[in-house]
């Protein structure tokens, strides 16, 4: 049997295409890296694929808003190639400027009879670029990539990561359907949300479990020796607790 394929979706500005490709592979699945422009003359690409994913970085210099640009042309280019790709199963996963993305397309937040975004990632409540560690909570409810996860850290690295819903009844909408899967916890400092998302979320999924967005960086931890504090504290070769999300990711269309 062939190892499950994944498409990584990378747009000018996108800088963290080759990390996430390596994390997939070293879960076992083939990645490709499509350039957006390539994916939209040649929709087929996807055809043999069961994961799609938009990595981080700062796709179109993050002008006029993170992901805006990247959403906009998948929009109008290729909302039925996506459509179809959601439609027969695959997984979708959006990290960090890809969440961003995935929310602005209405693939992963959007009100099912207007199509429009439930929620928005604003700018961090500091006003500031935020790049440190951070503890996390999974809920994985029905969520494909967080299952077998409860508290791990991860880093962050974003300006624009403040998850806010459009309403309070629409919140506690998301959350009473679980779709409001990952949360930013507390460590022995205090709460570790770096941005004012409200309820702590830090990641959110669809009905079906299996399309996934989430702030943090899961790719920059796969291997133990990536966290700061490793030395003393884990075992250099033991993996980092990011691998998990993509060993679940290929798991579930092995």
């Amino acid at each position: 049997m062939l190892a499950p394929r994944i498409l990584i979706l990378r747009a000018p500005g996108t800088n963290c295409d080759h990390e996430t490709a390596h994390a997939f592979e070293r879960a076992g699945g083939i990645a490709r890296r499509v350039h957006v422009r390539a994916f939209a003359a040649t929709p087929a690409l996807a055809d043999d694929c069961q994961i799609l994913c938009i990595p981080g970085g700062f796709s179109y210099g993050d002008d006029i808003a993170s992901g805006r640009i990247f959403a906009l042309e998948l929009k109008t280019r290729l909302a039925d190639a996506l459509a179809r790709f959601r439609d027969r199963g695959g997984l979708v996963l959006g990290i960090c400027n890809g969440f961003q993305v995935l929310v602005q397309t209405g693939l992963l937040l959007a009100d099912p009879v207007t199509a429009a975004p439930l929620a928005a990632l604003a700018h961090n409540a500091s006003g500031r670029f935020v790049s440190r560690w951070v503890t996390l909570r999974a809920e994985p409810a029905n969520c494909v990539f967080l299952q077998g996860l409860g508290e791990f850290e991860l880093p962050v690295a974003h300006g624009e990561g403040r998850f806010v819903a459009r309403s309070a009844a629409e919140f506690a909408a998301l959350d009473a359907a679980g779709r409001l899967v990952l949360r930013y916890a507390a460590d022995a400092g205090g709460s570790t949300n770096p941005n004012g998302a409200t309820g702590d979320v830090a990641g959110a999924c669809d009905p079906t479990g299996r399309i996934f967005g989430l702030m943090p960086h899961p790719e920059r931890f796969i291997e133990a020796t990536q966290h700061p504090a490793w030395s003393g504290r884990l075992d250099p070769a033991a993996a980092g607790a990011g691998l998990a999300i993509f060993v679940n990711a290929v798991r579930a269309v092995a």
